[in-house]
């Protein structure tokens, strides 16, 4: 077995070969003037399994041409598996046509991937379930609930709470949170009048003295967090504390969750993305033990979905 870093995330392949015991495969990569990248795998890999860990977080574009060049010169070189790691997942929000004449863009991506000689594709919390009919590869789709949970339960469980879908897509995967415990649960109804934009906003529950719980997959600019969580202050919430798998922080997000009129007591993120800033209402959240025992049960041909059972 081999394990492969580019430049998105190294910090993450490098906790994961520390728990799998293996040192992390040698790989010059660099960027040339003009902006194209340069890829050059200084160890011998033929024959062997190769796991290359890689989010397509920004540079989006840079990140996925250089997990590309990666794969083709792992093809190039005789590895007998490829398997492209990929904890975030860029353009899954792209996963179908809202408008005429719109690329499917998670599709092209997925195509892309596939081309490029990836004969696996291992990624988390996927914006939607049906992104994984768009390879035509195997698929493995991990999910950040056994950490989130055990999270919560530690830190939360003394206290009356109630936890919140951000919006109707995303009651499915609060459902799953949920399934084992007894808390209620509650759903902010949106209303968009386009990417990033919120029209109108409704709150769908009784949050009144509870400590709100909002889970989502994606926190992006941060606007629909932030309105979601005054809202739920508004209608009377003790506390809102936010668990996200991938914190992609664009724009002047840092500034809107964390500023001195924040409602928030506490944002959870996984480390999919390295966040390039510290605050005390943020704490990221290791999900390496995941990732890492999810690579040993592929290796073995193990069940996977046993793990998240």
């Amino acid at each position: 077995m081999k394990i492969l870093s580019g430049r998105s995330n190294k910090g993450l392949a490098e906790l994961i070969c520390k728990q799998l015991d293996t040192p992390l495969t040698k790989c010059a990569l660099d960027t040339f003037s003009d902006g194209e990248c340069s890829v050059n795998i200084e160890e011998s890999i033929r024959g062997e399994h190769c796991f290359v860990i890689q989010s397509t977080c920004s540079p989006v574009n840079d990140n996925l041409m250089e997990l590309l060049l990666i794969i083709d010169a792992l093809k190039r070189a005789d590895a007998l598996t490829i398997t492209a790691v990929i904890p975030y997942f860029g353009y899954s929000r792209q996963d179908r046509k809202a408008r005429p004449r719109q690329p499917i863009s998670a599709k092209v991506v997925a195509n892309m991937l596939a081309v490029s000689g990836a004969d696996r594709i291992m990624s988390m919390d996927l914006h939607t379930g049906q992104l994984e009919g768009f390879f035509d590869i195997p698929t493995v789709h991990l999910n950040s609930k056994p950490v989130f949970i055990e999270h919560l339960l530690k830190h939360y469980s003394g206290q009356e709470l109630i936890f919140v879908s951000p919006d109707a897509g995303s009651m499915g995967r609060v459902a799953k949170m949920v399934k084992h415990l007894t808390y209620p649960v509650a759903m902010i109804d949106k209303r968009r009048a386009g990417p990033n934009q919120i029209q109108s906003m409704s709150l769908i529950g009784d949050v009144k003295d509870k400590t709100a719980i909002i889970f989502d997959d994606i926190v992006d600019t941060g606007g629909t967090l932030l309105k979601s969580a005054k809202l739920i202050k508004e209608k009377g919430a003790k506390n809102v504390i936010a668990y996200i798998t991938h914190g992609v922080f664009s724009g002047k997000a840092e500034e809107k969750l964390f500023g001195k009129d924040s409602p928030f007591s506490k944002i959870y993120v996984s480390n999919t993305i390295v966040v390039p800033f510290f605050n005390d209402k943020l704490e990221i959240l290791d999900m390496s033990f995941t990732f890492t025992k999810v690579i040993n049960r592929v290796l073995s041909k193990g069940s996977v979905s046993t793990l998240f059972e």
